[in-house]
């Protein structure tokens, strides 16, 4: 673990936020070697984090060994030029034993993920993150999705627990959002971090930045980083013309491909970084991989995002 506070070092990064995906081998074990070459692609591309093995790199399909094997990987590959966060979840004994293990491995921080299966009520949900935030030293970003959905109230009472320090809403109820960031911004002194952490949070991100949330994950960046970084690239001088452009060709087509299957914003992503070079393997079940004619899309939803590239330097 690096000695840079991790909020400092998130805070209006110079790239986008990677999310690596998980390399298996032909027999469908975890590939090491594949998986660091991924990562550090990545970094070298131009990430300001990585977040390993977290929904991209399937967290759900690893075993605690190999996760553990994946983040030391990912932490030897950045050698500190960016940080590295790892993802934690179940029920809170498996949260806080991942937890363990990512701090063990040399990991920067954590993302909790919502807890396995149950619908829990705010002060359960609140006393699972606490336990898992108290288990290590590690800061922690909590994560709203699906069962793990906070009132502004709740938010305010996770941004005063020690160790936490940042919400990642997978959700996209901009009014809750807008809700939340107020309450903690004027019930909590000091800096709390908010990530838009919908799939391709591209498409999203220019209302999300209205809020004055500017972080954001990018399953875009592992296959096509030069794209992700234009699109970055435009928020932050304020090129509405170039984001527009790439919303209209490359990340609507994208999108709409990505919603043709379920488990798509894992499969058609690793589908995207095999068709880029880089045999990454397939998914694990219960995900399932793109049929065959969804790749030959992808491959021209691609191509077509590049093309746009090109003709911007063109001008």
């Amino acid at each position: 673990m690096t000695s840079a506070p991790l909020v400092a070092r998130l805070t209006g990064p110079g790239g986008p936020l990677f999310f690596p995906v998980t390399a298996y081998g032909p027999g469908g074990e975890i590939d090491l070697d594949v998986f660091r070459a991924h990562v550090r692609r990545g970094v070298e591309a131009g990430a300001a984090a990585v977040f390993a093995c977290c929904g991209t790199g399937e967290f759900h399909a690893l075993t605690p060994e190999e996760f553990r094997a994946c983040v030391r990987a990912a932490v030897e590959e950045t050698a500190g030029r960016v940080p590295v966060l790892a993802g934690a979840g179940y029920g809170t004994a498996l949260a806080v034993r991942y937890a363990r293990l990512a701090e063990d491995a040399g990991a920067d921080g954590l993302l909790a993920m919502p807890p396995y299966l149950v619908l829990a009520g705010q002060e359960g949900l609140l006393r699972h993150y606490r336990e898992v935030a108290a288990a290590t030293g590690l800061p922690v970003i909590v994560y709203q999705r699906d069962n793990a959905v906070f009132t502004p109230e709740s938010v305010v009472e996770l941004a005063r627990t020690e160790g936490i320090v940042g919400l990642k809403d997978g959700l996209g109820d901009l009014d809750l959002m807008q809700r939340i960031v107020s309450a903690v911004r004027t019930g909590v002194p000091g800096d709390f971090l908010y990530f838009n952490g919908l799939p391709t949070a591209e498409q999203t991100q220019l209302a999300y930045r209205a809020l004055g949330v500017t972080l954001y994950s990018s399953a875009v960046f592992c296959f096509a980083p030069e794209i992700a970084l234009a699109f970055h690239r435009a928020l932050r001088s304020g090129d509405e013309a170039l984001a527009h452009r790439l919303l209209d060709g490359f990340y609507r087509p994208f999108v709409e491909l990505r919603a043709q299957g379920r488990g798509y914003a894992v499969a058609l992503v690793k589908a995207g970084v095999r068709l880029r070079g880089l045999d990454v393997g397939e998914v694990r079940p219960p995900l399932q991989e793109p049929t065959e004619e969804h790749v030959k899309r992808l491959a021209r939803v691609i191509e077509r995002g590049y093309a746009l590239l090109d003709e911007e330097e063109a001008k």
